[in-house]
């Protein structure tokens, strides 16, 4: 698509702001952003501003004929003082103007300009030239729409010349709905501008293709410069070039080093600005102070990426990440990514490329898992290990600091790589969690990701807390649980679950039979499977004996595998038992080769793909068809169990945000705004207010009444109906009935006075409508300000309390994902019948849960929500015809943390985000 610049209707010349506008108002701080264009390169876009005069002259002097005739109707060559004055003076309400920066060059505008009185704005671009076809009109018709949203503004309208059709085609394919009329030769377009699934989904696809492109710009380098690269075998740019050279770098390798004229038989150059050829990767291992000057001279030779080795930026304290926001600036602003720094570096096993710009020594094959690691430190252990255990590599990055490229760029490139089938991450920390769940989850569909967190029980306070948010462990496993993503424990597990993935199908199921030659290990992997919430597919182990030979143990794996009731096989074999036990690995890997189902081994004391097992690739390396081994059945079977969990995942359908009867949004939104106008930094909701909330989702509330006295407390109880219950509201005894606060089972007015004489005066009480005895739940919203709302459910008791049986969901929550919330809880089958008793009804519990989590996502202003107790009884007319009532309810509101409509593309930077 040729991008075109729109033509709009003749300029309005006056230098008067709009009638009603406040000519003073300045752009918030997050209408600027650093963003990726469509060919992987990135800018900086940010509000105009009067200084920008001299940068509109000069793209007005680079720009075509035709795109100036596209823009202005006309053949118009220069703005005039008046109108240079109008296009960069803005309001920042009225009339906004975004600019778009490639360095010091001012290379795109877009801007609105509302019609008086209205809530219509016409949108209008101009696209240099040489950056047409790079997605920068779509890329500011989403700033510029997110920004009129922000100033009340609906609809965009665009005026573009017929011949204009490229750009035509940019509001066409921006996900909005417009309308198109033409007259005279020009295409008149009118489009709503609030988000809808279809914009968003656009959005989010150009987002992939965008970051997707600029990793494979530093994953697919053409040729390789190394900034610090020392005949000194002690140093880092020694080690970076001889890894490069060794592992045969497809194309050329420039070493820099001003005081010497060849490095290891190399010819070295002076600086990076001496290289007599263009420069796609520059790999920086000088010291920090000199990593500025570098970085300026790489923009000046149009250097598209950067790997920084060198150390002593952000993990050194506050000048140091200072220092760390100004390189990833620079460096975006001219166009760059930057992996780092403090990193290990990248590798690419791609036989076309053979790409090792790091630290690592032994690179494992070429195989089909891409690797992400924070840790720089911890990357050469990492990769060694996968080398040990065959697991064969598409592609790694060790990001560091990882002050700009990190886990979520890998995602996005892994998404759409032929070449990767499954994703491995070691994670310390996140950037931005939210983009994370997004991405995971939508690659978890078709390629499991595998995630190893530390920092459950001790976080990290230094390192890396320029470039990362802290998200509380709870948030973590609801995210994790909810995108799909394969969580581990330890580093050994992440490559026990990567072996078998890289290497088996996924199982259809959890049945799982036990082929081997020992009654004692077989009973152990028995045992394991059970403990991991697995089945047998028989009663017992399938034990061939000490004295079968190979004909036998291939009779029998081929058996279970025919077996309809089986989904996986753990074959037990003891070598030592067995002689010429290499024949019966063949044996195992020649019947588990082409297998429909997961296959894998207990050999004690092995861990990896022994020889014998090894089904090997064009490379030599293990492929598909190979038979993982674990050193203990434990380690088998939990691998096994992660897999056959995520399996479970995968097949399960997407699930549906249902609409749910007699939800008033309007009234709920009504309700905040009005508390929010009076008090601007939040509050807890009255009890008043809190019914007014619950009633507007149609939460089964219990009557209530707040009373001042005995004899108001009387009337609201014979209004409610006997049998009551008496509530003090005083902090120290809400809801505590070992210290008298709560009075139950009042049959009569006499019973409401006593009732009432007995709880601590001075303080409003509660009357309120007695349950009939069932299971106490609690439902909590739990508003984490880095990751978002979590919808929380338990069973109430201090026993689950103590205990921590709370289950966590992101929003938003689907019908599946509310009935997974219900049964996830450890004490689940006191809801299902413990003992006898009636089943309560778990469907009105779901439901409930839905409109709690729809509230949440209506009215991100509720920054807390907790309904304790939850009384649920069995699902026929248990209390007046209902099987579910919320006795308590608590609600804080205040201004939104993370819980903000998606906005425009940007890349993420910490010091603002």
């Amino acid at each position: 698509m040729t991008e075109q610049p729109p033509a709009t209707t003749p300029l309005d010349t006056s230098t008067d702001p709009a009638p009603g506008t406040d000519p003073a108002a300045s752009p918030p701080p997050h209408w600027e952003a650093d963003v990726v264009a469509a060919d992987g390169g990135t800018v900086h876009l940010r509000p105009i501003t009067p200084a920008d005069a001299d940068g509109i002259v000069g793209l007005m002097d680079r720009s075509s004929d035709q795109t100036r005739y596209y823009r202005f109707f006309g053949p118009m060559r220069r703005l005039s003082d008046k109108e240079l004055h109008r296009f960069t003076h803005v309001d920042h309400v009225d009339r906004v103007a975004f600019v778009v920066l490639l360095g010091e060059a001012l290379i795109g505008v877009g801007r609105y300009d509302r019609y008086p009185g209205t809530r219509d704005a016409e949108v209008a671009f101009l696209i240099e030239d040489a950056h047409q076809r790079r997605g920068l009109g779509s890329v500011l018709l989403e700033h510029l729409a997110a920004a009129a949203r922000e100033r009340d503004i609906t609809q965009f309208v665009a005026e573009v010349l017929s011949q204009n059709s490229p750009m035509v085609r940019v509001f066409l394919d921006a996900g909005y709905s417009a309308q198109r009329s033409y007259a005279d030769g020009v295409v008149h377009l009118t489009f709503p501008i609030a988000p809808t699934e279809q914009s968003l989904s656009v959005t989010y696809e150009r987002e992939q293709r965008s970051e997707s492109r600029s990793i494979g710009r530093l994953l697919t380098p053409g040729s390789v410069a190394v900034v610090g690269a020392s005949n000194d075998e002690t140093k880092v740019g020694n080690a970076v070039l001889r890894h490069l050279l060794d592992y045969g770098f497809a194309g050329p390798i420039y070493p820099v080093n001003p005081a010497v004229r060849h490095v290891r038989g190399v010819p070295a150059y002076a600086g990076i600005e001496a290289i007599p050829d263009d420069v796609d990767l520059a790999v920086l291992a000088v010291p920090a102070d000199e990593v500025p000057a570098v970085v300026e001279a790489c923009r000046r030779k149009s250097v598209r990426g950067l790997v920084v080795i060198t150390g002593g930026f952000g993990e050194t304290g506050p000048a140091g990440r200072a220092a760390e926001r100004e390189l990833v600036a620079s460096a975006r602003a001219s166009g760059m990514r930057v992996v780092g720094p403090n990193c290990l570096g990248i590798v690419n096993t791609d036989p076309a490329v053979r790409l090792n710009a790091s630290l690592a020594p032994g690179i494992p094959g070429r195989g089909r898992v891409g690797f992400f690691a924070q840790s720089g430190a911890l990357g050469v252990a990492l990769l060694e290990r996968a080398r040990e255990r065959g697991i064969g590599l598409s592609s790694f990055v060790s990001a560091g600091n990882r002050a700009d490229v990190s886990g979520n760029d890998l995602l996005q490139y892994w998404a759409t790589d032929p070449a990767t089938e499954v994703v491995l991450l070691h994670l310390e920390s996140f950037g931005n969690p939210r983009k994370f769940a997004r991405l995971a989850r939508r690659i978890g569909r078709t390629k499991p990701v595998v995630a190893v967190k530390s920092g459950r029980h001790v976080r990290m306070t230094a390192g890396l807390a320029g470039t990362s948010v802290s998200v509380p462990e709870q948030s973590v496993a609801a995210l994790f649980a909810s995108a799909g993503v394969i969580r581990v424990d330890t580093l050994a597990q992440l490559f026990d679950v990567g072996t078998l993935l890289a290497h088996q199908p996924l199982p259809a199921g959890d049945r799982v039979a036990i082929v081997g030659n020992s009654t004692a290990m077989g009973v152990l992997v028995a045992d394991a499977v059970l403990e991991q919430g697995l089945e047998l597919a028989d009663d017992r182990p399938v034990d061939i004996g000490t004295r079968a030979g190979p004909e036998d143990f291939r009779a029998a794996l081929q058996t279970v595998l025919a077996d309809e009731g089986v989904d996986a096989v753990v074959a037990v074999f003891l070598p030592a038992l067995l002689r010429g036990s290499q024949v019966f690995g063949r044996v195992l890997r020649e019947v588990a080769d082409g297998a429909t189902k997961p296959v894998i081994a207990n050999f004690l004391s092995t861990d990896g793909i022994p020889d014998e097992l090894a089904v090997r690739d064009e490379q030599g390396m293990p492929a598909r068809g190979s038979v993982p081994s674990f050193s203990t059945p434990e380690r088998a079977v939990i691998a096994l169990a992660k897999v056959a969990e995520y399996a479970r995942w995968r097949r399960r359908p997407m699930g549906v945000v249902p609409d749910l009867e007699g939800v008033d949004v309007e009234a709920a939104r009504q309700l905040v705004d009005r508390v929010l106008a009076e008090t601007p930094a939040g509050r807890p909701l009255t009890d008043e207010e809190t019914i007014e909330l619950l009633a507007a989702y149609l939460v089964p509330l219990l009557g209530t009444r707040r009373v001042p006295d005995v004899d108001a407390a009387v009337a609201a109880a014979e209004q409610i109906g006997y049998p009551v219950v008496l509530k003090s509201t005083a902090p120290w005894l809400r809801d505590r009935r070992d210290l008298g606060g709560m009075r139950f089972d009042l049959a009569d007015a006499e019973d409401v006075r006593t009732a009432f004489a007995a709880i601590p005066a001075g303080d409003p009480v509660i009357v309120q409508e007695q349950a009939a005895p069932g299971v106490a739940t609690v439902v909590e919203i739990v508003d984490d300000p880095s990751f978002g709302a979590l919808v929380s459910f338990g069973l109430g008791g201090v026993a689950t309390d103590l205990l921590g049986d709370r289950a966590y969901r992101t929003l938003p929550l689907t019908d599946l994902d509310a009935a997974e919330l219900v049964r996830a809880p450890r004490a689940w089958p006191l809801l299902n019948g413990y003992r006898g008793s009636a089943p309560a009804d778990s469907a009105a519990l779901e439901d409930l849960l839905l409109r709690v989590a729809q509230l949440a996502d209506d009215l991100p202003e509720v920054l807390g929500l907790s309904l304790e107790p939850v009384i649920v009884g069995p699902a026929d007319a248990w209390h007046g015809g209902r099987s579910l009532v919320v006795a308590g309810a608590s609600v804080r509101i205040g201004p939104p943390t993370a819980r903000v409509a998606p906005g425009p593309r940007r890349m993420f930077r910490p010091d603002v985000s």
